[in-house]
């Protein structure tokens, strides 16, 4: 399959994790890929097999979606050499702890990358996107924004704000011909829970645990098509969904079940 042959694809987080996975699929389709993160070697790596992929050159800049005035230059400069088709905001991470005790340094890093981050690329790649009347963007939020749980405050909080920023967005862009996903992950067997000191909890809901490459087939599958959200997996989307119908059952299930960190 070769059908995103025409397509630039722009990924933030891309030097690992669901970001690069989406990066390669993608690239195995055709697709001309540019990797954001802030890790050289890593870009450097997930730029050479998206290349040897998709038969093309890919590109990658190093970027550190926390910090607005790099978000800038480095735009600025993408911009002046690509047009991207395909925005996917997949930069992320997570810290686990009780919110009482979680260090609100913590917190604002978390809310710049999470939250801002997204909403500087979407703001800045949306607009020529805009101009050129097509174009997606793909914010990857998570189950946590739709149902949260103990531990996860300031990381549930910043992806209801990605879900809530999604929802407001894809109504804007849909007349003027951009289209707006959310993607909303359980766990994904990726690095992030080790980076987020939570292996723990990744081990006891092997039976959720995503596969990122299976989660970014699933991804690309909907480059293109209008799409209004991806949730996996299937049990913490029926739990959610009944979170919102019967709130008390939802505070059982979140703060038992699905409580394991």
């Amino acid at each position: 399959m070769r059908e995103l042959n025409d397509k630039t694809v722009v990924v933030t987080g891309g030097s690992a994790g669901l970001g690069k996975a989406i990066g390669l699929e993608a690239a195995s389709r055709g697709a001309t890929v540019i990797f954001l993160a802030r890790r050289k070697p890593q870009l450097a790596l997930a730029q050479a097999q998206a290349s040897a992929l998709s038969g093309k050159p890919a590109y990658s800049y190093v970027l550190d979606v926390a910090d607005p005035v790099m978000i800038q230059a480095v735009v600025n400069q993408l911009l002046a050499e690509h047009t991207p088709d395909v925005l996917v905001n997949a930069a992320g991470f997570g810290y686990f702890a009780n919110a009482l005790d979680t260090p609100m340094a913590v917190a604002e890093k978390m809310l710049r990358v999470n939250v801002l981050g997204v909403m500087y690329l979407t703001q800045l790649l949306g607009r020529p996107m805009v101009q050129a009347g097509r174009g997606q963007i793909i914010n990857i939020a998570s189950m946590a924004g739709k149902m949260a749980t103990p531990k996860s405050a300031i990381y549930s909080a910043s992806k209801f704000a990605v879900i809530g920023y999604s929802n407001a967005l894809r109504l804007e862009l849909k007349p003027l011909g951009v289209k707006v996903m959310t993607v909303n992950p359980g766990p994904i067997d990726t690095d992030f829970f080790a980076a987020a000191g939570a292996l723990d909890y990744l081990k006891s809901v092997e039976k959720l645990v995503l596969d990122p490459q299976k989660l970014a087939k699933r991804i690309v599958n909907a480059f293109g098509k209008p799409v209004r959200e991806l949730n996996a997996p299937k049990l913490m989307a029926l739990a959610a969904a009944g979170y919102t119908l019967a709130p008390q059952l939802g505070d059982w299930l979140a703060g038992g079940i699905f409580n394991r960190k």
